[in-house]
């Protein structure tokens, strides 16, 4: 049987307090899931071609069948029986957030099964609750607000103050030991039932993941292996545009010089028509100001195929984030100096009503 993946959670993070929270090994894993996911995108051309040398490893296996909505259990599947799953399920659409996050999941809810455990040993299966312990463990603050029903942070700090994962002030933990030492602790609950009320956490630290982490983590190493200079959102002050200064997810080299701009958006068909819209008029406004800029969208989720040949009128590039690495080897062209990567030019300026119009705007 194959092992689970098994992630060095004690590397990538700041400080050892950050590392041992459900948020920082939640991180730690997603970006190990990423690395695997990015490496199968590159050797099967965008899972346009699964050979069993692909799936060999247990994460291969789960990202691909995952990834096509299988119910084949990758932990005793073979590497043949994942590519004859995935070469009868070809034309289903490929997930790539489930691809990523299940294994996330998986591993999440085993690490909730041993800090629960090791809670009961030191509690005496939740009988005494030493403050001390409290103030060093802040990562078992998930459990302790299962344990006295406390399923809000803004309920939390009424009773106790303002605590996170990271720290919990001696204060705060005097207060919350008097509170799990008294009735207000279920001591008969279940391992079962902490791990269901664990769920809404679980969920909630996968999702700020996704939106904060997988789409862009994607994109920043594709750029990365194909030796594209950029910088992030975070990165940058702004990005010029004919009418308002805002920033892209990406910015190619810089701002300064700006030769590509990319936006990464996950949409669902119900809202594709907004994004389109909202998208559109940022390539617009950066385009109408940058003449030279290469304008790429990378896209996830149930974009509607109207609003994709629609903004494929505006961006040069619209790609789904499972063909990025070829975007970025297109970017890397185009910074080399093939210009026939650029695909459209915007001419666009604003003038007061009042100056003569020349004869050749006209």
């Amino acid at each position: 049987m194959q092992n689970e993946f098994n992630l060095d959670i004690e590397q990538n993070f700041d400080s050892e307090e950050s590392r041992s929270t459900l948020y920082g090994i939640a991180m730690n894993l997603m970006k190990g899931y990423i690395d695997v996911y990015l490496k199968l995108v590159n050797e099967t051309k965008g899972f346009a071609l699964v050979e069993p040398k692909h799936t060999q490893e247990y994460e291969q296996k789960l990202i691909i069948l995952t990834g096509i909505n299988s119910n084949l259990n990758p932990i005793n599947s073979t590497a043949d029986d994942v590519v004859q799953e995935w070469q009868r399920r070809q034309a289903i659409i490929f997930d790539v957030e489930a691809s990523i996050t299940k294994g996330v999941y998986i591993k999440l809810r085993a690490v909730c099964k041993e800090l629960i455990n090791e809670l009961r040993q030191v509690t005496n299966n939740f009988q005494v609750f030493d403050a001390k312990y409290i103030h060093n463990n802040p990562r078992m603050l998930p459990i302790f607000q299962r344990l006295i029903n406390v399923r809000s942070k803004s309920e939390l700090k009424k009773k106790i103050g303002n605590v996170s994962d990271n720290a919990i002030s001696k204060p705060a933990a005097k207060k919350l030991s008097e509170l799990l030492n008294s009735e207000e602790t279920n001591q008969n609950i279940d391992n079962q039932e902490i791990l269901q009320g664990l769920e809404t956490t679980l969920e909630g630290i996968v999702r700020d993941l996704v939106g904060r982490v997988l789409l862009e983590s994607i994109v920043a190493t594709a750029l990365d292996e194909a030796n594209v200079p950029y910088k992030r959102e975070k990165e940058y002050k702004y990005l010029e545009g004919v009418i308002y200064n805002f920033r892209s997810d990406f910015v190619v080299p810089d701002e300064n010089e700006p030769k590509a701009f990319i936006e990464v958006r996950k949409s669902s068909s119900r809202h594709a028509s907004l994004y389109a819209k909202d998208k559109m008029f940022s390539a617009i406004n950066w385009k109408g100001k940058n003449k030279d800029i290469l304008a790429i969208l990378i896209v996830d989720g149930e974009w509607t195929a109207e609003t994709l040949r629609i903004m494929a009128n505006v961006f040069d590039y619209v790609v789904p984030i499972k063909a990025v690495s070829s975007v970025a080897s297109s970017i890397s062209q185009y910074l080399q100096g093939d210009k026939s990567k650029l695909k459209w030019v915007i001419d666009f300026s604003i003038k007061p009503a009042n100056e003569e119009v020349t004869d050749q705007e006209k």
